[in-house]
C-alpha cells in the first residue's frame, strides 16, 4: 500500500463490528477488557502474525503494517470503531490513522504511566516495553510530562513478546527474570521499584511468570481497562453502541490462524 491514501469509509451503523489489531496475540489481552465492557458487541480480531513482532521493527515498517491492517478492517469487515491494541503501531502510527480516516472512532494503547503514578508509593516506578515503544516520540513526550513526579526505570524487553506469542514458556520467564533483574531492586522500601508498568498488550500473558518473580506487594499495571472505557466512551458519544448484538468475535490473521485461535481459548 505505501504511501496511497486510504479509502473513504462506508457508512458505518451501531450493528457493524469493532476491529481490533496487534502484531500478533498480545492484543487479546485489550479484547478481553473490551468484551468485559462491552458484552453486546461483536468484534473482529486481526493479527499480524505474519509480520510480528513490531517492537523490533523501524517506524516505517509499522506504519506501513498498521494502514494496510486498518484498510483491511474497513474493507473485509465494515468495522464501525478500531482499536489499535498495540502500544508500538499507537505511538507510530495513530496520529497518521486519525488524519486519514476522520470518520470513524479510534483508540490506542499507551504504557500506563499515568494510572502507575497514582499507585506508587516509593515514587519509583518499572516499566517493561518493546524497544520501538520506549524509542517513539509519542513515549518520549508522555515521558517527559511526567518524570518530575516519579522516577521513571525504562527496560527494552527484545525477544519477549516473541516468546509469549509462542507459547514458549521457558524463554518467557527467562526474559522476564532477566529483564525484571535489569530494572534494579523491588519492594516497599525507599528507592525500590513498587509499580511494574507492562508497556506490551503481550506482557500481560506472562503474569503468572511476574508474580512469581516479584510477589505479591508489587502492582503490576496494564491498559485493558482504561482502553476498553474510552472505547465505550466514543461509541456511545458517536450513538455507535450496539444493545442487541451477539457479543461473537471473528479472528483473523496473516499468519497461523491455528495458533491465533488456540491463544484465545487459552487466553480468554
Amino acid at each position: 500500500m505505501g504511501s496511497e491514501p486510504l479509502s473513504p469509509i462506508s457508512p458505518i451503523s451501531p450493528g457493524h463490528p469493532i476491529g481490533v489489531f496487534d502484531s500478533g496475540v498480545g492484543g487479546l489481552s485489550i479484547l478481553r477488557a473490551l468484551r468485559s465492557e462491552l458484552p453486546q458487541e461483536n468484534f473482529t480480531y486481526l493479527a499480524d502474525s505474519g509480520f510480528a513482532p513490531y517492537g523490533e521493527r523501524g517506524e516505517a515498517f509499522v506504519v506501513d503494517r498498521a494502514r494496510q491492517l486498518a484498510q483491511q478492517l474497513l474493507d473485509d469487515h465494515a468495522i464501525k470503531s478500531l482499536v489499535i491494541a498495540c502500544n508500538t503501531a499507537t505511538a507510530a502510527a495513530i496520529h497518521l490513522l486519525r488524519a486519514e480516516l476522520p470518520g470513524l472512532p479510534i483508540v490506542g494503547v499507551e504504557p500506563a504511566l499515568k494510572p502507575a503514578l497514582a499507585l506508587t508509593r516509593t515514587g519509583s516506578i518499572g516499566v517493561l516495553a518493546t524497544r520501538g515503544t520506549l524509542a517513539s516520540a509519542k513515549f518520549r513526550t508522555l515521558h517527559e510530562s511526567l518524570k518530575e513526579q516519579a522516577q521513571f526505570r525504562l527496560q527494552p524487553c527484545d525477544g519477549l513478546a516473541d516468546a509469549i506469542e509462542n507459547h514458549d514458556s521457558a524463554r518467557t520467564l527467562a526474559l522476564c527474570r532477566q529483564y525484571t533483574a535489569g530494572l534494579g531492586n523491588f519492594g516497599a522500601g525507599a528507592g525500590e521499584i513498587d509499580t511494574l508498568v507492562l508497556g506490551c498488550t503481550h506482557y500481560p500473558f506472562a503474569l503468572e511468570h511476574l508474580r512469581a518473580l516479584l510477589g505479591p506487594a508489587v502492582q503490576l499495571v496494564e491498559t485493558g481497562q482504561p482502553v476498553a472505557r474510552q472505547t465505550r466512551r466514543l461509541l456511545d458519544s458517536a450513538g455507535l453502541l450496539n444493545p442487541h448484538g451477539a457479543g461473537s468475535v471473528a479472528y483473523r490473521s496473516t499468519g497461523e490462524l491455528a495458533l491465533l485461535q488456540r491463544s484465545a481459548a487459552r487466553w480468554l
